[in-house]
């Protein structure tokens, strides 16, 4: 390793969103200090936005669980402390000066991106780990020796290397979102596994600006309950973490936010040539048992199956690129019955509660992540999506709205599989046997109601008397209607005359032979009538569409 080169508190490298929306690079201090001035981050990739933003939050972490917003030496002894703690900076709108600056300036030796000993986020053991070039670091490509992409975003020596800036911002990237192609080192080590992110649902709040975003999702009570037990991100270990798969063991009182933010999932080594970034090195590193992993704060989860007499037990839930945000509504933001909210969701609630948000405050959730090949061993997609609404929806207020947003997303669902039937029973009518025709008419579906869902949901206030409630859902549910019936006469009109002459098949069901006609004025009546009987219904039975 050469000297010491490009300290991260001094040179520009994180990418942020201007108020005129411009983008620009700043240093890491300034992007805490400033944090009230930009809109967002502003990575190349929303994955790597993601990976930012934990960097940060573990400084702000360590920093004022240690002093308050003066810079005064003040622990927190009980919950209640710390949710003090945060009221009071929320209410500055912007985060004070000395303490940020008098932390990083104690650690300025543990920032430098190049370094013979410590290099930040990396190990010089890594040394001897899988060698990758620049492609495989850069997100956008994610191209590792032996399968490169047929039309890279990067050609030439913007996809052979990369600035010290870009190789930064990718490293936390790729500690995060790592795929499995590497292979272990070391004699009878298991596979390295997806990086933590990887693994997980990521759902984080999002704010007007940055300075909100940062502080919605300083989450300084576990769960909205309990306190953390003392900082210590990666770059305070008295002696970096090097081994090749090394297991993280915390207790309750041991399990704290910044060393859970700063995890290390890789063993990292960047490589330079001149003042480039040309390949780095890599091992797999830490990890953990992901289940009942409740103390992640930014995930998603899904119940395991049942065992016979034995407790629930949940793992993180990675999101589905296909399915948008809103459908997860009820596993997400509803307290109920083996149901496990994500934290996040937990601490804005009880900033909720007690009022700290200010009145009317609008919530923001973005959920982002990336899509992985056959056993995680290659990057497919990568995926965000966002869903406001009142905050108000999260706490006792909100619980009878709660129960009749889940009902009207069960209303699309069946809605939407009553269109999908209507599609198949066309396709069948025309001749067609493909198949796929329940699917598409779906998605379509879906599409179709994507933004009148996410506006509506926008406008209901949980502080409505009954007369405005009932005004709301009378009014949606006549949009939700028309939109399926139009797709209907839509599917109908494209149907072709062979599906509205029709024609009988013959189908298998319950083991028995059967005749059935099927035709396009059958089909749109039977259609017509399940559309009906949903409502008329009240809903969310999850019908099988009976012929």
């Amino acid at each position: 390793m050469k000297e010491k080169e490009f300290n991260l508190l001094d040179e520009p490298w994180i990418r942020v969103l201007l108020p005129d929306y411009t983008v620009q690079e700043v240093s890491l201090p300034d992007v805490l200090l400033h944090a009230h001035e930009y809109l967002d981050l502003a990575g190349e990739m929303p994955a790597q936005d993601a990976a930012m933003l934990r960097l940060l939050l573990a400084v702000l972490h360590t920093v004022f669980s240690r002093v308050d917003e003066d810079g005064e030496p003040a622990p927190f002894e009980d919950p209640e402390d710390a949710v003090d703690r945060w009221d009071a900076l929320w209410g500055m709108g912007r985060f004070p000066e000395a303490p940020i600056r008098d932390y990083l300036d104690a650690w300025r030796e543990r920032f430098w991106l190049f370094h013979p000993e410590r290099p930040f986020w990396q190990v010089p053991e890594a040394e001897i780990g899988t060698q990758y070039g620049a492609p495989k670091l850069n997100g956008e490509i994610s191209e590792s020796g032996n399968k490169l992409r047929l039309f890279p975003v990067y050609a030439g020596s913007g996809k052979a290397e990369m600035a010290y800036p870009q190789a930064a911002r990718w490293l936390l990237y790729i500690n995060g979102f790592d795929d499995t192609s590497a292979k272990p080192k070391g004699k009878g080590l298991p596979s390295i596994g997806a990086g933590w992110l990887g693994r997980l649902g990521l759902i984080f709040a999002a704010g007007g600006n940055l300075f909100e975003t940062l502080m919605l999702n300083l989450i300084l009570l576990k769960d909205g309950k309990t306190l953390w037990g003392p900082q210590r991100p990666c770059w305070e270990l008295e002696k970096a973490r090097s081994g090749e798969r090394q297991m993280v063991v915390w207790t309750e009182e041991t399990v704290n936010a910044a060393e859970l933010l700063t995890l290390q999932s890789r063993r990292l080594l960047l490589h330079r040539q001149g003042d480039r970034v040309d390949g780095f090195t890599l091992l797999g590193g830490d990890f953990f048992d992901r289940e009942d992993a409740f103390f992640e704060q930014m995930t998603v989860w899904r119940k395991l199956q049942d065992k016979k007499n034995a407790p629930a037990v949940f793992v993180p839930q990675r999101h589905d690129p296909a399915k948008l945000f809103w459908r997860e509504f009820s596993s997400v933001f509803v307290e109920q019955k083996n149901v496990h909210r994500p934290g996040i969701v937990g601490w804005i609630d009880r900033l909720q509660r007690e009022k700290r948000l200010g009145q009317g405050k609008m919530a923001r959730f973005r959920i982002v992540g990336v899509k992985y090949g056959d056993k995680d061993f290659f990057v497919t997609d990568a995926f965000s999506d966002t869903l406001s609404f009142h905050a108000s929806l999260l706490d006792e207020l909100g619980r009878p709205w709660q129960n009749r947003v889940t009902l009207e997303i069960s209303r699309l669902e069946e809605l939407a599989g009553a269109l999908g039937l209507l599609a198949a029973d066309l396709d069948k009518a025309a001749g067609g046997r493909s198949g796929g025709a329940y699917q598409k008419a779906e998605q379509l579906f879906y599409f179709t109601i994507d933004q009148p869902f996410r506006q509506w949901l926008y406008t209901v206030d949980p502080g409505w008397d009954m007369e405005k409630t009932g005004e709301s859902l009378k009014g949606w549910r006549r949009q939700a209607q028309q939109a399926a019936r139009r797709l209907g006469e839509q599917l109908v009109r494209e149907a072709g005359p062979a599906a509205f002459t029709g024609r009988t098949l013959k189908e298998k069901e319950k083991g028995k032979e059967d005749e059935r006609f099927y035709s396009a004025p059958r089909a749109f009546n039977l259609f017509l009538s399940k559309v009906r009987k949903i409502y008329e219904d009240g809903g969310g039975k999850k019908c099988a569409y009976n012929r």
